[in-house]
């Protein structure tokens, strides 16, 4: 028995590695290969993003540069729309290819040359606020390319992993990443702390594009048999094919409305951050820290999460939506109650538990749609949900109006009531 084997055996408990029911019989003979690879990659990449980071690291570099406010308060709305937005102009041109996995090597190697670029720019020139922009933009190409690889990882994903296993391969890569971005977390605290060399901020960049570059490598690596190139179609013909799914499959609407309304999970992190800075009653440097709690939060979660997702995503996404309403109620402690004991510290458990439910969420929506879609049309049945939930993310990026005119307790209890409509709405959900 190869390495190979026994390592995805001692991760899946599966006494027999051939036993394969949702892929084709050749594919099946690379099943351990293509777990532990796709297991290798997702660890380098979870790793890279916690290194440059447009909820955390970006923001503190841009900051270092002195970029204008309104410039760092786009990068959210950059990454999100960047990255679902144009899936569904490429997902009709995928489809035409017999291999998918070429699209993820060449958006991960076009990922690593952005941040990359991004490096050179701040090592080498002096004008901060063209670099401010112009990391921006390399966020956005960044972004775009995200999408394409988004689109073929979930294509290769149903080819290469059966049903089943998928969810628990989704989850290892998580816990994995996870576990290096602990030690990055705890890398940053000790570096960084008190220190302001853009030399340090180079290093991240240079240090996650190594990671992208390895992770396309090892992609490339994966077995892949060639697949059916039947129905592919143009971006006209794409749209007016997910206009007529949205049409027809009222589990597949539905699907995409409660993804929508869990995207309430991640919404929430800004503002609980500012919950906690309000409550430190001290200088906010808690870079590190709040990465450290984050990735434990992955670690714990995501080996539960993966089997639980396998046996039912559904069952997993009301989970996670609960989790985060307890989050929620935790934090309206802290609104409404003023305690000179209620310090950050205390507040870390809202950050840890939504960190939990982020975790969870993105595991549940990942596997149920990859499970639900038919493998002849998957590609466009993950481009359409993206690119509407891209869309909806530019309205959700008007949600903060609700905090800056009625405070922080309405901005909650608005997010509260989504998730109870996500539960809710989950519930008409076709079982897969």
């Amino acid at each position: 028995m190869s390495k190979t084997e026994e390592f995805y055996e001692f991760l899946t408990e599966d006494t027999d590695a051939r036993i394969c029911e949702s892929i084709p019989d050749d594919q099946c003979t690379h099943l351990p290969k293509n777990f532990s690879l796709n297991i290798l990659n997702g660890s380098l990449t979870k790793l890279a993003e916690k290194l440059i980071s447009p909820g955390i690291t970006l923001p503190w570099i841009l900051s270092f540069l002195g970029a204008p406010v309104f410039l760092i308060g786009m990068l959210i709305p950059v990454k999100d729309v960047g990255s679902l937005l144009p899936q569904l102009l490429v997902s009709g041109k995928i489809r035409k290819k017999e291999k998918r996995k070429p699209y993820w090597v060449g958006a991960g190697l076009t990922q690593g040359t952005c941040l990359l670029i991004s490096a050179i720019l701040l090592a080498f020139m002096n004008n901060q606020i063209f670099i401010s922009y112009a990391i921006v933009f390399m966020l956005l190409v960044f972004s775009i390319a995200s999408g394409v690889g988004s689109v073929s990882f979930k294509d290769v994903t149903g080819k290469t992993v059966p049903k089943g296993e998928r969810g628990q391969m989704l989850s290892y890569r998580s816990t994995f990443g996870g576990a290096l971005a602990l030690i990055a977390g705890g890398s940053l605290v000790f570096f960084l702390k008190g220190e302001d060399s853009k030399w340090l901020y180079v290093g991240l960049f240079v240090t996650a594009s190594l990671l992208w570059i390895a992770a396309s490598i090892i992609f490339s690596s994966i077995e892949e048999k060639p697949g059916s190139t039947d129905g592919g179609r143009t971006p006209l013909q794409e749209i007016k094919t997910g206009a007529s799914l949205l049409k027809k499959d009222t589990s597949y609407r539905n699907f995409i409305i409660t993804r929508a309304l869990l995207m309430a999970i991640p919404l929430l992190d800004p503002f609980f951050i500012l919950v906690a800075k309000d409550v430190s009653k001290e200088s906010w440097n808690y870079l590190g820290l709040v990465i450290v709690i984050s990735s434990l939060a992955q670690i714990v979660s995501s080996p539960i999460w993966g089997r639980l997702a396998d046996k039912s995503s559904l069952q997993l996404m009301r989970i996670s939506a609960g989790l985060s309403i307890l989050s929620i109620l935790y934090a309206l402690v802290f609104i409404y109650f003023e305690n000179e004991a209620l310090n950050f510290y205390f507040f870390m458990p809202v950050l840890f538990i939504n960190g939990v439910a982020y975790s969870g969420a993105r595991l549940s929506r990942k596997t149920y749609i990859i499970d639900y879609a038919p493998k002849e049309d998957r590609p466009t049945y993950v481009s359409v949900a993206n690119t509407l939930i891209g869309l909806f993310t530019i309205v959700a990026a008007s949600f903060g109006l609700i905090a800056e005119y009625f405070g922080l307790a309405y901005q909650f209890w608005f997010f509260l009531l989504l998730l109870v409509a996500c539960i809710m709405l989950s519930f008409t959900l076709k079982k897969v």
